[in-house]
């Protein structure tokens, strides 16, 4: 009988989760706002932003907006990088009142081979602020076109910085839950992300878990040139954790943690908008690998939909254990919900939810094996070239989620 093993197994897992998984469950920690005003008679580094923009009309004016009133007092340039959009994304861009002349537009250049598109935009936007910065020993922050920030936003992140001796401070923005798909399934991709990157190890110098959430990545110049720039990434279509990766292991310490002076405006109003979301890469983050996918579903049935099953249809000891497995799993997306202002009713239907995820993903490899590879903004990338290994991302885990939500591969 596999029963009892299986019950036996699910509850040991979720107990190591609970207990030494770097309490992944717990809120996660925010940035206590800081005020341009409280940095005033300090020596503030300059901060470039850039922006990378594909056919982004619906939001770029507010991003843009947000990002020009800013009330951070040094100096500080936008840098928008219109990669070719076909829906007027740079005209609108440049109709954004910018009384302070912070903002620059560049049209983009064709993509080489081997460069993924949002990075090969990325890159074009970091040149252009060298030169308008060319000796900064500042930050450059690395934002999408589907963000707002309050106008605290940069201050708060610079003053963290500073204060901590980072390289890099990444936030995750808040994320739209009004929908009925929102509702249901955006806390569990937040979840999900934190359960694969626990922010305390994420931010533990010891540890070599890296991660990084790309509408928000703060990175200083010294630690952008020490991991070779941005071509150090070009084929990635992960970026964020990439970078992430890239300077923790170089030496550089990071921070990650959720943000609440940023927000996505990017809506998923319906489940198959946020299915092709995790679809476009969740099999680039298994390695294009069979074997992790298969790995990944056994995980994943044993965490999310074994519990489930013994304990509404198991019997004597193998039914309290599931029930035990199941109660932890619900625990621990309580405080997630809480965060969401979302019902802790939410977290009977994880295993469903936590199902979504797992036919998202493996949908994700048939579209790879079929040849359609990813594809996001009318760019289709069928080569592995763009995944990162394991060891690079600091994981060697095999449940694996996608954790772009907000982001462009572009």
């Amino acid at each position: 009988m596999l029963v009892l093993p299986l019950s036996v197994l699910a509850l040991v897992i979720w107990l190591g989760l609970i207990f030494c998984h770097g309490r992944f469950w717990q809120a996660g920690p925010i940035l206590r706002p800081v005020r341009g005003a409280q940095l005033a008679g300090q020596k503030c580094p300059e901060v470039c932003v850039v922006v990378p923009a594909r056919d982004e009309a619906a939001s770029v004016v507010q991003s843009v907006g947000s990002l020009l009133a800013q009330d951070y007092p040094g100096e500080l340039h936008v840098i928008l990088v219109d990669d070719n959009s076909t829906d007027g994304t740079g005209r609108l861009a440049r109709s954004v009142p910018d009384p302070k002349k912070r903002l620059t537009v560049v049209n983009g250049r064709a993509r080489p081979p081997g460069w993924s598109g949002k990075l090969w935009a990325v890159a074009q936007g970091v040149a252009r602020a060298r030169e308008l910065m060319p000796d900064s020993s500042g930050f450059v922050l690395l934002t999408d076109a589907d963000i707002t920030h309050d106008p605290r936003h940069i201050s708060t992140l610079v003053a963290k910085a500073q204060a901590d001796h980072l390289d890099q401070v990444s936030e995750m923005v808040e994320l739209n839950c009004a929908s009925a798909a929102e509702r249901m399934l955006v806390p569990a991709f937040v979840f999900f992300f934190t359960l694969l990157y626990p922010f305390a190890s994420v931010n533990n110098p010891r540890s070599r878990v890296a991660g990084a959430a790309g509408g928000t990545v703060l990175v200083r110049w010294s630690a952008l040139a020490r991991i070779g720039g941005i071509e150090s990434l070009r084929g990635a279509l992960i970026d964020d954790c990439t970078l992430a990766a890239h300077i923790k292991h170089s030496g550089g310490a990071i921070y990650l943690g959720h943000s609440c002076l940023a927000r996505s405006i990017r809506p998923y109003p319906n489940p198959v908008d946020i299915w092709r979301m995790v679809a476009r890469t969740a099999y680039v983050q298994l390695d294009y690998s069979p074997m992790m996918l298969v790995g990944t579903i056994i995980g994943m049935t044993l965490l999310w939909l074994v519990p489930m099953q013994l304990a509404l249809f198991g019997h004597g000891l193998p039914c309290l254990l599931g029930a035990g497995a199941w109660v932890m799993s619900m625990a621990s997306y309580t405080p997630t919900l809480r965060r969401f202002g979302q019902s802790p009713a939410w977290a009977m239907l994880l295993p469903a939810i936590a199902g979504f995820y797992m036919l998202a993903t493996i949908g994700s490899a048939v579209d790879h094996h079929r040849g359609r590879g990813v594809v996001w903004k009318s760019r289709a990338y069928t080569e592995p070239d763009g995944a990162i290994s394991t060891s690079m991302r600091g994981e060697g885990r095999a449940t694996v989620m996608n954790r772009t939500m907000g982001d462009d591969v572009g």
